[in-house]
């Protein structure tokens, strides 16, 4: 038996295994790791524009799309001006330092895109960032 003498069986056991803990430890983190990609993943599909330094997310966002249609989504459901700017203004209440990511299709118009930057804007939200997936060689050029 561990932490046991085969010769004084009244001895008292004084060293702790962690080894189960850190192993189960290990499993949880693991499974964390794996679920959290899957969390973060948009309901849809949106062609994004590739760039050569781009694709890191941090720290909680509040993420829209526009799509190449022009409509604008907030949390996987279409939403118009009015309740996007709804809840822009109750995101910023709630974390004066917001940060918006902009996931625009890369075939959708710039109107639509300097269309919800200015909404936001307009709710005092100055931190944005623009989603991009990353590519391994230099940016295409068209």
């Amino acid at each position: 038996m561990a932490g046991t003498s085969s010769t004084d069986d009244e001895e008292m056991i004084s060293g702790i295994n962690v080894t189960p803990l850190v192993d189960i430890t290990l499993v949880l983190l693991i499974i964390f790791m794996v679920t959290a990609t899957y969390i973060v993943r948009r309901s849809f599909e949106v062609n994004l524009p590739k760039a050569a330094h781009g694709g890191e997310v941090v720290g909680k966002m509040f993420i829209v799309v526009v799509k190449a249609d022009g409509v604008t989504y907030l949390d996987g459901s279409p939403v118009g001006d009015t309740e996007l700017v709804a809840r822009a203004r109750a995101a910023k209440a709630a974390d004066p330092n917001l940060r918006v990511v902009i996931a625009a299709d890369e075939d959708s118009r710039h109107r639509a895109f300097v269309h919800v930057v200015d909404l936001l804007k307009g709710e005092g939200i100055s931190k944005f960032a623009i989603d991009t997936e990353q590519t391994t060689g230099p940016a295409p050029r068209r």
